[in-house]
């Protein structure tokens, strides 16, 4: 009688440290993004495409063309027992090419509160500065003249 309460305490015990165990948070790692170390070896402007492709690797994730922009994506996934996975941790580092297939943009990402927010930026410098679309608009519709229309 006596052995079998202490098989029961110990089945239970168990038991007990088998589901602690079980809800125990877990980690998964996916992709690759090459490290500020790997991606300072590569210079804007000057470094080509093959030159990526031979000092960081080819990436997981390029544009919509064969010959797009190099995307590397590094997520990191928290799964607490019953509860959906959630990813609590991204990395983008986006390198954009020129027509002559040199660099022309090193940008990383990284993911705040659910918004992809830049981490660094490495870019060419261009003739537009500080505007999108909508401001170069209304820039060039200022720089309208309506007497040219009459001459």
């Amino acid at each position: 009688m006596f052995g079998v309460k202490k098989l029961v305490k110990a089945a239970v015990l168990l038991l007990g440290l088998g589901m602690v165990a079980a809800c125990s948070a877990q980690y998964q790692n996916h992709g690759y993004v090459p490290s500020d170390a790997e991606v300072a070896d590569l210079t804007v402007g000057v470094d080509t495409r093959a030159t990526v492709d031979d000092v960081v690797g080819p990436p997981s994730v390029s544009g919509i063309l064969g010959d797009g922009d190099y995307y590397y994506v590094r997520s990191r996934i928290k799964s607490f027992g019953m509860f959906r996975p959630k990813e609590i941790e991204r990395q983008v580092l986006a390198i954009s090419f020129n027509d002559d297939e040199t660099i022309a943009n090193i940008e990383r990402f990284g993911l705040e509160k659910g918004r992809i927010v830049p981490l660094s930026r490495r870019v060419t410098d261009s003739s537009v500065v500080g505007g999108g679309f909508l401001r170069q608009m209304l820039n060039n519709l200022a720089n309208f003249n309506p007497g040219q229309l009459l001459n």
